[in-house]
Formats: structure tokens, sequence, C-alpha cells
């Protein structure tokens, strides 16, 4: 009989003799010298060779987009050696994104700082709302190769920013566009009734004034408890004429479980704030061209893209990655239990990027 740590050594055993045997089937399915509109797929994730412009029609509505395309720094292949056209450059994207979008879409921005103030008016005009600029901090040992200071005139940089936006919902009523604020105090008032009455179809002491439906910054997105109280009230209560009340299409309120789906999904993790200290990536993780040198320079920490990953996704929920590069997104969305789509158009990357989807759990 196998027992203690026998037992556990040959579990792991048997573990790394399966892994390695998928692996095996994995690799002998990544394309090699690949032809344009040739894919890659491992499970729910899937690497394409082909522009992510041609893609977005056909690909499903994502619940995250991660972008992490062109700086204007010129470093990588197809990157500007200057910001100043990124706005223009990234336009197309950004309507493909914002065609395909809903109220459960967060978006992150990789770029720099001044990259990102250079597109961010892009964002607006397509409707997107800015929520948080999160600084990724390398540390001091980023410096080097990047400190000529008394040339460049500046201190040394050792941070890139990852800017988050989601698609608010837009309601409309009586041929006007609200916003979830707005529209919740519309379809109250137009029922007739007191606002203050909004606390007794809460169940509340008055958090439904002060919070749902009030008009100020300091509003609160209700629950899907508080919401379906208010519908079931208005419904009941409110001018007969006026029904249905807090409805889309003008033949039934809005359910609870469409309303949860009206907005972005966020979860805060204990300790994770708006700078993230993370270290370059090293070490086996590094994709190398030969012995020395970064097959690319831009690859980032799978530990970042977790946290991306984990702070909007569920699990079977689809991310998409437009500019993949080694698609990192990819393989922490595969080992994260998301679903992902990525597209790559170098060669080179596409290929390092396949395989290193196939076998990233292979020890």
């Amino acid at each position: 009989m196998i027992t203690g740590l026998t037992a556990a050594t040959a579990e792991a055993g048997a573990r790394a003799q399966q892994l390695s045997l998928l692996g095996r089937e994995h690799m002998l399915r990544v394309p090699r010298n690949p032809k344009y509109g040739t894919a890659f797929t491992r499970e729910e994730v899937t690497i394409h060779f082909q522009a992510a412009e041609e893609l977005y029609e056909s690909w499903p509505e994502p619940t995250c987009i991660v972008v992490d395309g062109p700086y204007g720094v010129k470093g990588f292949p197809g990157d500007p050696p200057k910001p100043d056209g990124l706005a223009r450059w990234y336009r197309p994207h950004i309507e493909g994104w914002s065609a395909r979008a809903t109220p459960q879409t967060t978006l992150w921005f990789w770029n720099t700082e001044v990259g990102w103030a250079t597109v961010h008016p892009v964002f607006v005009e397509h409707g997107w709302e800015y929520r948080c600029c999160h600084i990724w901090n390398k540390g001091r040992g980023h410096v080097a190769g990047n400190a000529n200071s008394q040339t460049l005139r500046k201190f040394p940089v050792v941070t890139e920013v990852c800017v988050q936006y989601i698609k608010p919902a837009k309601f409309r009523t009586d041929g006007k566009t609200f916003s979830m604020q707005e529209w919740l105090r519309y379809e109250w008032r137009r029922s007739g009734l007191p606002m203050n009455l909004s606390n007794e179809a809460c169940g509340v002491k008055d958090a439904a004034t002060r919070k749902y439906l009030t008009s100020d910054h300091l509003w609160y997105y209700p629950p899907v408890e508080a919401f379906e109280g208010m519908a079931r009230y208005l419904n009941t209560h409110g001018n007969p004429a006026g029904r249905p009340y807090l409805s889309a299409d003008g033949k039934r309120p809005i359910s609870g479980e469409e309303w949860a789906r009206l907005r972005a999904k966020f979860y805060c993790e204990v300790g994770v704030s708006n700078v993230w200290e993370e270290p370059p990536v090293r070490g086996s993780e590094r994709l190398k061209k030969g012995v020395y040198k970064c097959l690319h320079m831009n690859q980032k920490p799978l530990r970042l893209i977790d946290v991306i990953l984990r702070a909007c996704t569920d699990e079977e929920d689809l991310v998409w990655e437009p500019f993949g590069g080694l698609c990192s997104v990819a393989v922490s969305a595969h080992r994260l239990g998301r679903r992902c789509l990525s597209a790559e158009i170098v060669p080179e990357f596409f290929e390092a990027a396949a395989s290193r989807l196939a076998t990233y759990d292979i020890g």
C-alpha cells in the first residue's frame, strides 16, 4: 500500500506524466511557418494569426478586453516612434470594441502616460467611462539601461500605466437618453409617486432616497433586491397610464437578473491597490530569442494579468486580447478557467505564443 509522502509523490509523478503527454499532444498541433488566418486552440482559448480588426465582428461579446498595443515608443514591430498618431491608430479598434462591448465589459488599456493621454479622448467619444489609472512600478532594478538622465533631462522611468474603463448602460425613454442614475429618477418621477416612498419599496429607512434616487455625485447602484422592490412598487402603485415602469422594451420591467448584467463586474482583492509593485518578467517566464535576447521587450508578468482578470471576470467569461504579442492574457485566462480570443500578426510572436499556451503548465 502507498501511504503518506510516497502516495503524494506517486500522484505528483502521475500528474506530471499526464501533463507531459498533453503538452506533446498540443505541441503537435502548434502551427509552424503559419499561414495568415491560422489559429491555435487549447480548450476554450484561441490565438489567431490574423489582424484583430478583421475578427471583432465575428467574436462573441467580451466581458473583458485587455489592450496592450502600440505605445508610440518604437518598442516592437508596428509601434510608431512617437505617440502623436496613437489616437488615429487606435480609433478603428476602439470603434470595433465599442460595437461589441456591453455594460458588463471592462477594458484595460496598457500604455505610457502620454500615450494613454493621447488616446483617452477617443475612448470618451465612444462612450467609455474612466474608472482608474493603475501604475505598474517595475522597481529600481529596471533603471539599468534607462538612466542617462543628463542627456534625457528627466528622472529614470520605471513605470507603465494600465487604465480601467467601463461601458456604462444607457437608457432610452420618451425619446431621451439617460444614464442609469438619471433613468431611475426619471422613472420614479414619471410614476407620479413621492420620492420618499422608494424607501418603503426597498424596505429601508432612508437609503433609497439618499443613495439610489439622489441626483448628486454620491449616487449608489441599487442592489438587485432593491431594484426588484422598486420595480414591483412602481408597477403596482404608479400611474397606470405610464406602466410598465423600469422597462427596457416598453413591455415589461427589467428583471433582477437583467439588472445585474447592466454594470461591469468588479472584485477587489485584499491588499491590491492602483499601484502594482511587480518586477519585470524574468527567469523561466521570460521568453528568449537565443540565450540572452528577449523575444518581446513588452512581455507582461502573468501575475499582473491574473490580477486584472480576477478583478472583472468569473470562470467561463470571455476575454479579448486584440494585440497578443506573446499572449500572456491567453495563458492567464486558460489557467484561471476563462475563455479567451487573442490575435497576433507577427509570425514569430504567434508561433511562440501558441507554443507557450500549449506547454505553460508542463514542468
